[in-house]
Order: C-alpha cells, then sequence, then structure tokens
C-alpha cells in the first residue's frame, strides 16, 4: 500500500450549526411565558424590531386558517411582509385566539400581603408592661425567624450579639411563642407540636409523651413500638397519630411571600362537532413588525457602517420571525399527532391512555425524535378533560398477557391507586396481593414494579397503612 501526502479536492455534506439555527432550536423550547420574556428582550437589542400588543379580531374558520398557513409554512414572503409594514397593513401576520384576546398572565401576579414579621411586629406593638430592652430583644428574635416561623438562633447567640443574659433572651422566646401564630417561635419540630399541644383546651396526654420520646418512630409508624413503651394501645396511639396530623408543622408558611408561576396554556384542544380541533394559543404573544423608520433608511441604498448595520439587524429580525412561524407549527402539528393518536383518552380519560414515545409521533410527522422532545418541553395543552403538560401522554407500557393492547404506566398507577383507596383498612393489600390482582386483570407485572409505582405515588407499604 503506497502512503504519501498530497493535497485533494473532495466534497462532503455537514450540518453547521450557525447562530441562526441555534436560535430556532431555542425558541422552539420555550413555553408561552418564557416566549414572551424573549421576544421582550430580543426587542430591546434589535431596533429593528417593534413589538405592539394584538387587537381583538374575528378569526375565520380553524380549520381552514391552519391548512393555508400549514401550506405556506415553508414559503413565507419576507418582502410582502416588509412591504405589508410600511404600508400600514396589519392584517399580515397578525395571528392569536379570540378565546384568549383580552388574556394576559401577568395580570394574575399576586401583589402580596402581610408577612410573618409585619404580623408580628404589629402584635410586640400592642403588648403593654413591656420595657424597650425587651421590644429590642422581641425585634431581633423575629428578624431571625426563618420562613416556617422558626427560630434561627440560639440564646447564646443572641446573648452575646445583644450584650445581655440567656435568661433574659429565654424570657422574650417564652413571650414570643405566645403570640400569633401558634407554634411561632419554636427551636424545633418537637417544640413547634408541643406549643400547639398545650394551647389546646383539651389535654392531649398521649400526644405529648408520642412528641417528647417517639416523634421518629411516629414519622415511621411504628405504633405497636410506641404502644408498648407508652401502655397504650395502637388505636389509642393511631388516634393520637390522626390528631397530630391536624397541627401545623410550618406556622410561618401561610405569610410566605412566593412569587406564584401561573401556567399558561401554550395550545387548546376543543371538541367540535365531535371531532378535536387543535389551536396555537397565541393571544398572549405581541405582534412582531418592522421598524418604519429604519425601513426608510434601507431604502437610500446607502453603502456604509449604518446601512450594513441595519441590514444585518433586519436579516435577524426576520429570521426571528420566522423562527417564531416555525416554531408555531411545530407545535401544531405534534399536538395535532399526539390527539390522533391518544384518541382514547380524550373520549375516556386517563384509563384510555395509550402507550407512545416519542419515536410514534417523529415517524408520524417525519420529524426527529430530539426535535419532538424539545416541542413537547414545558409546553401545556388545555383539553375537555383539564390542563396537562405534552409529557403527560408519553408514556411506557406493559404487555397483557391476553395478547391485547399494552396498557401504560398512568392506567397501571390509577389502577394501583384506586385498588389502595378501596381496600379494607384493617387488613390492607400487600404489594404482592396487588400483583395478583393485575395480572389476574391481563397485565404481566412484578412485585418489584408495583411497590416501585407505588413508591412514586408516594403510597405507604401496608404496614404503614393498617388501621388498627
Amino acid at each position: 500500500m503506497q502512503m504519501g501526502f498530497g493535497l485533494y479536492q473532495q466534497q462532503t455534506l455537514k450540518l453547521v450549526m450557525t447562530p441562526e439555527l441555534r436560535q430556532a432550536i431555542t425558541i422552539l423550547q420555550y413555553s408561552a411565558v418564557d416566549l414572551l420574556d424573549f421576544l421582550r428582550q430580543q426587542a430591546t437589542e434589535n431596533p429593528i424590531l417593534d413589538l405592539s400588543e394584538k387587537t381583538t379580531r374575528e378569526m375565520a374558520s380553524v380549520d381552514s386558517t391552519l391548512q393555508k398557513e400549514t401550506n405556506k409554512q415553508n414559503d413565507i414572503d419576507w418582502k410582502d411582509y416588509i412591504r405589508a409594514n410600511a404600508t400600514g397593513d396589519e392584517t399580515y401576520y397578525q395571528r392569536g385566539s379570540t378565546s384568549a384576546q383580552d388574556y394576559d398572565p401577568f395580570n394574575f401576579i399576586s401583589a402580596g400581603g402581610t408577612t410573618l414579621e409585619e404580623h408580628l411586629l404589629e402584635q410586640v406593638s400592642m403588648l403593654k408592661n413591656v420595657t424597650p430592652l425587651e421590644k429590642r430583644i422581641l425585634n431581633f428574635l423575629i428578624g431571625n425567624l426563618n420562613e416556617n416561623g422558626y427560630l434561627t438562633i440560639t440564646e447564646t447567640e443572641a446573648a452575646d450579639i445583644l450584650n445581655t443574659d440567656t435568661e433574659k433572651i429565654e424570657e422574650m422566646i417564652w413571650l414570643l411563642q405566645a403570640l400569633d401564630p401558634v407554634g411561632v417561635g419554636a427551636r424545633s419540630l418537637a417544640e413547634c407540636l408541643l406549643l400547639q399541644l398545650r394551647d389546646e383546651p383539651e389535654e392531649h396526654t398521649l400526644a405529648i409523651a408520642i412528641v417528647e420520646y417517639h416523634l421518629e418512630d411516629l414519622a415511621e409508624k411504628r405504633y405497636q413500638k410506641i404502644a408498648t413503651s407508652l401502655n397504650a394501645t395502637p388505636q389509642e396511639v393511631q388516634q393520637a397519630a390522626d390528631y397530630l396530623r391536624t397541627l401545623n408543622p410550618r406556622p410561618g408558611a401561610e405569610f410566605a411571600q412566593g412569587t406564584p408561576r401561573y401556567i399558561v396554556p401554550d395550545v387548546t384542544v376543543e371538541k367540535v362537532e365531535n371531532e378535536y380541533v387543535v389551536m396555537v394559543n397565541e393571544g398572549s404573544m405581541p405582534n412582531l413588525t418592522i421598524n418604519r423608520f429604519y425601513q426608510q433608511m434601507l431604502q437610500k441604498n446607502e453603502a456604509d457602517s449604518a446601512q450594513r448595520y441595519i441590514q444585518d439587524k433586519l436579516n435577524s429580525a426576520l429570521w426571528l420571525i420566522r423562527s417564531i412561524e416555525q416554531r408555531r407549527m411545530t407545535l401544531y402539528k405534534v399536538t395535532q399527532a399526539i390527539v390522533e393518536e391518544q384518541q382514547s383518552f380524550f373520549e375516556k380519560g386517563t384509563a384510555g391512555l395509550k402507550p407512545m414515545t416519542l419515536r410514534d409521533i417523529a415517524e408520524k410527522v417525519d420529524l426527529h425524535e430530539s426535535t419532538i422532545s424539545r416541542a413537547t418541553s414545558n409546553k401545556y395543552v388545555q383539553t375537555p378533560r383539564g390542563l396537562f403538560e405534552l409529557k403527560y401522554f408519553f408514556t411506557t407500557g406493559l404487555n397483557r398477557a391476553d395478547g391485547g393492547e399494552a396498557s401504560s404506566v398512568v392506567t397501571i398507577k390509577e389502577k394501583i391507586k384506586a385498588m389502595v383507596d378501596a381496600e379494607d383498612k384493617k387488613k390492607p393489600l400487600s404489594d404482592q396481593k396487588i400483583t395478583d390482582l393485575l395480572i389476574k386483570e391481563g397485565i404481566e407485572i412484578s412485585r418489584r414494579t408495583v411497590a416501585k409505582y407505588r413508591e412514586e405515588m408516594n403510597i405507604d407499604s401496608s404496614s404503614k397503612r393498617k388501621r388498627f
């Protein structure tokens, strides 16, 4: 074999990951809320882009509109787009759902309420016979409560910082624990529960003893062990445990000021004359237009740096618009395929959910699995049966012994939950018994798989579900 150096010409095909392609891939993964934030950011960075809120317009027939847009999804005339904006024709590239035309998710963000610190400081201000030093200590302790209402500093640390004795700090902690809500100022879960138990007019001797000496056993539901130790019956221990579950282990949580996350559905599925119609929700999306001032500058045909800058920004804006259109059509096609595959779910509910993988949808819409994964990531669909994440419809399945259609994991979990809900609580079903019942229904499943699904649903084992 002869080897040597040389220069040769060779033609090869390879995919180059351009910035525009990366942007299109990123946009495909955005949810409706994330896309809105992204568009606002792009409008800030690109002076060519203008964002304007949609006006109220009646949509034409959903089927005909989607069909026309499907036919032209890869044949958008960008010159017509620019020309339409130059003449003020706002009907070009204005889409939205009339059902969501007045909906703005940001109108539902909580304005906030009273914090735990404000609630406690107000009570301190109304206390009588409290010296300025004691108020100062109380204010300091309140400032060292976490969001659950627990004290995060020791008596010794507080005494060193405030230059006072630990006895005075302990006295003020007791006063703090007498404020509302009951249980605030506790230094541990046990102390929090004891404060609430001792605030009740009825004495709960057994419950107090359980918290003081058997809190860990209570968490593991070792009722027999607790009963033996405290000279009580398992039934009495279980009743005390039921009462303890009514107490609040996080008394300060109700004042937490977390920002709520509202789910805005990206797609809506509605039943119209026995057919399910898919609509991509863009009612909250603004219109993207090209700034007319920069359009006029482009018409001057001046070959300078400013002209090149504007042209680059125009190309970037047009690619952004095309990427958003591509995202919309991809999301529509994927959701439409899911609805067709999961027709029985929309008719029967969870019991009709079929096993389905990303490959099934990828082959149906002629796209790569990674594209399907991106298109369904962090996306929600509003259906006649409720709001679901698109990923919810992708589930593995287990074969049936009778050779029938495989059952999805979601359906099997629902069966397990139904069995547990209907069981005799004095003789709860073991994992093996549940396995035998499912096998009788024709579902091939092992005891280990049943235990796995039960744990995923946070259902206790049979020994912990037993009622005495």
